[in-house]
């Protein structure tokens, strides 16, 4: 669910990156959270196969 939530994320970000009308920098905030998204599944991926 974090990986897919990630991809989104960033794929959105990079939209808004090639769209231009960037409302400020609030977009940079997309790639935060798409990257705290993909730690977290790289983190439950890790804990599920006893990784860690």
């Amino acid at each position: 669910m974090y990986w897919t939530m990630g991809i989104i994320l960033m794929v959105l970000w990079v939209l808004g990156m090639i769209s231009g009308s960037t409302e400020g920098h609030w977009v940079h905030l997309l790639l935060l959270f798409s990257l705290v998204a993909l730690v977290l599944g790289a983190a439950s991926t890790g804990r599920s196969r006893g990784w860690a």
